[in-house]
């Protein structure tokens, strides 16, 4: 039974019992009935527009899952390993100031980036690699 259907339900039940308007509690009891009946009316209003609300974020979260698709779509392609490609940046820290810089592959290939705290020359030299392993996924190395 709904908030509306218990209040017209109540007012059925004073009804019957046939209140006088000139008795001050059958005054008061048909009051607080019109006001529960307005309150009822007005809920179920509220329940209406948060329903189309919840309508309205669901097609909106639809629409922004469709665009995150469409600008996100190429960047798990681009990868040909097996790797969690999530991870594109690598933090660095200055030797000279202990700026932490996060750079890409990129910026990698480049060898060399001035470090934007302190302008110091960082350079990225890939060729001491240490890794002996030919399954290496430190992103150092060609292996």
């Amino acid at each position: 039974m709904t908030v509306i259907e218990k209040v017209a339900y109540l007012k059925g039940l004073a009804e019957g019992l046939g209140l006088d308007e000139n008795n001050k509690t059958d005054k008061l009891i048909s009051a607080i009935i019109d006001v529960l009946d307005d309150m009822a009316l007005t809920l179920c209003d509220i329940e209406d527009d948060v329903a189309d609300i919840s309508d309205q974020v669901d097609a909106v979260d639809e629409d922004l899952a469709d665009v995150e698709e469409f600008l996100y779509e190429d960047e798990d392609d681009d990868c040909d390993c097996d790797c969690d490609c999530d991870d594109e940046f690598f933090q660095v820290t200055c030797p000279e100031c202990g700026e932490d810089i996060f750079v890409d592959d990129d910026m990698l290939e480049d060898e060399f980036i001035n470090c934007p705290a302190c302008g110091t020359k960082l350079e990225f030299d890939f060729d001491d690699c240490d890794c002996e392993d030919d399954d290496c996924d430190c992103g150092c190395c060609d292996h």
